[in-house]
């Protein structure tokens, strides 16, 4: 039988998606992104923001299409929406045969082989397990094969009052060092070359089962695997970063001088009302003790705009904040009022125009801000690893270590020699175009 995975959302929430997919290839299914002809469709589903929700139910909506028509024997919903809204999907939407939450993916193969029977079933299981210790097959990894994101960690103690995670994925759960690095050896030896360590927070990994920040363990554990090239950090709370971890990453050659720290604001106020654990000049702090110690360091981050009772003086104390800091990286949200979160709850809801009108400004200022950083880089000789083809061309596509696939820039590579996707080449920045840099292999 031909099954159909649509994965929306994060990286978390692919990996979570790649795990049911190796179960499922165990038993014998084979894969198609044809809906015309998939015997099964299992739609891993996102509800963070408003966007992702929507997104969620229309594609939902569309695959239901397909059972209706005939040619989908079962449908089946997994992922955040489902544990959130299982009732309402069940009772709205009749074309759902099985429905998994987020800690009982690993039961995929049952609820499929009991769907096909003709059951409607549901599977969920207690916030607190961690499915991926008890799942045997491997994943199949769907990112191309030259990187993948390793998952160490599932859920979060954070409570930032914007935020419904915790209520859909449990409390922070750290993955054993043992079975990440057994996982970490398999997708080397699938030829995986970039491991990209994601976590809904990698900065305390370890704490709940270790007894202390562990982090810096892993990564040095992670660098001895033959075959990875490239270890790249995301989700990095700033309040966490201890000096262990930027000693590894200034260190460890393999370590991509490269982290994603969230910090969604820079105002006092808002980051307190936000539940956020840090301040202003705490942010600054660590921001310049990152680019003392390792000068070369790519700093990605995220911000909302638009949170409840943000004056426009915050606002543009924000902009201020974001000129000065000069992200490598950076990505806005407007502030999106989830059901049960105690923002929700906040009076001073801020109109969706002044919002997107807040958001427009920041992006603006970060365009400026990366078209800059972009044309530093000419002239500047840099590792790439090769991401595909460009059609007609004598050119490749690829990323430099200032760049985590999907959300970051890329690099156009001129030449005439024949490359693979998940090589690496040395190359020579010859121009700037936007986010993009364009050059010649040396």
């Amino acid at each position: 039988m031909k099954l159909l995975c649509i994965s929306l959302g994060c990286d978390k929430n692919l990996v979570d998606a790649e795990r049911m997919l190796g179960s499922l290839s165990q038993d014998g299914y084979t894969f198609t992104d044809d809906e015309q002809e998939a015997d099964v469709i299992l739609v891993n589903t996102c509800c963070f923001i408003n966007d992702a929700k929507e997104e969620s139910v229309n594609t939902i909506l569309e695959m239901a299409e397909y059972k209706k028509s005939g040619t989908c024997k079962a449908l089946l919903v997994s992922g955040c929406m489902a544990q959130r809204y299982k009732e309402e999907i069940l009772q709205e939407v009749p074309e759902v045969d099985g429905i998994l939450g987020t800690t009982s993916y690993d039961e995929v193969s049952k609820v499929l082989a009991e769907a096909l029977k003709g059951e409607r079933v549901s599977d969920f299981h207690d916030l607190s397990e961690l499915p991926e210790t008890k799942m045997r097959s491997k994943r199949l990894v769907t990112t191309g094969g030259h990187y993948a994101f390793l998952k160490i960690s599932e859920g979060c103690n954070k409570r930032c009052t914007y935020c419904i995670i915790p209520s859909l994925r449990g409390p922070y759960r750290s993955v054993p060092m043992e079975q990440l690095l057994a996982e970490a050896k398999e997708l080397a030896d699938q030829g995986v070359k970039e491991l990209i360590l994601v976590a809904q927070e990698t900065t305390v990994y370890g704490t709940d089962i270790y007894g202390k920040k562990s982090l810096h363990v892993l990564l040095k554990e992670l660098c001895k695997i033959k075959g990875i090239r490239w270890i790249r950090v995301l989700y990095c709370y700033p309040e966490e970063i201890y000096d262990e971890l930027i000693q590894t990453i200034k260190e460890e050659p393999k370590i991509c001088h490269y982290l994603d720290l969230p910090i969604q604001h820079a105002n006092d106020e808002i980051l307190k009302r936000m539940g956020r654990r840090t301040t202003k000049q705490e942010l600054i702090d660590i921001i310049s003790k990152l680019r003392r110690e390792i000068p070369d360091i790519a700093l990605r981050t995220t911000l909302i705009t638009g949170f409840p009772r943000e004056t426009k003086e915050q606002h543009e104390e924000l902009m201020e904040f974001v000129d000065e800091m000069e992200f490598d990286r950076l990505g806005v949200f407007t502030y999106s009022p989830e059901e049960d979160t105690a923002a929700a709850r906040m009076e001073g809801q801020i109109e969706e125009e002044v919002k997107e009108e807040r958001q427009a400004e920041l992006m603006e200022l970060q365009q400026e801000i990366a078209f800059d950083t972009a044309e530093n880089m000419v002239g500047k000789e840099v590792l790439v690893m090769i991401e595909g083809k460009v059609a007609d061309e004598n050119a490749y596509v690829g990323r430099t270590y200032r760049d985590a696939p999907n959300v970051d820039g890329l690099i156009f590579v001129n030449t005439e020699e024949e490359l693979m996707s998940g090589d690496f080449a040395k190359v020579k920045v010859s121009g700037a175009v936007d986010y993009d840099l364009i050059g010649g292999l040396i």
